[in-house]
């Protein structure tokens, strides 16, 4: 298993790899696959990088590290989003380790804290995030926000 970033793909690669996200039964995998497909991801979230945990040509895990998520203010940033795990992968840390992946990349960057904004009470907690605080999304919906 390895950690590649998906901008530093191929063309062809890319590809693959978009389809791969499309297989997972999540509606915001969809969405992802649509952004990236109509390359549309940075309109949407701002300077993005799409993290995927691969074993060989098989996706196992998957997230983005962006300026933007669902919750839109200047004074959060960088966002993990679209943190996801294959079932069959499940219970194998393959997201702490794209969250610890995406946090290190963060700290390089000078960024004093990293968000993720989720509904799932003491999920993110488990990784070292939290709470802050309730905000509307972009959608209109009550979403809590976690800070690390």
């Amino acid at each position: 298993m390895k950690i590649i970033n998906y901008s530093e793909q191929t063309e062809t690669d890319k590809a693959h790899w978009r389809e791969e996200i499309q297989k997972a039964d999540w509606g915001a995998a969809k969405y992802l696959y649509t952004l990236l497909n109509e390359n549309r991801l940075i309109e949407m979230c701002g300077q993005s990088e799409v993290l995927l945990v691969t074993d060989e040509h098989k996706l196992v895990s998957f997230c983005t590290l962006a300026e933007q998520d669902e919750v839109i203010d200047e004074n959060m940033k960088p966002w993990i989003g679209f943190v996801y795990t294959f079932e069959e992968h499940r219970g194998n840390r393959y997201s702490q380790k794209l969250i610890d992946y995406c946090c290190e990349l963060a700290r390089k960057a000078k960024c004093k804290n990293v968000y993720i904004s989720s509904d799932h009470i003491g999920l993110y907690e488990k990784y070292g995030f939290v709470f802050i605080k309730h905000t509307t999304t972009v959608w209109g919906e009550n979403q809590g926000n976690r800070m690390k």
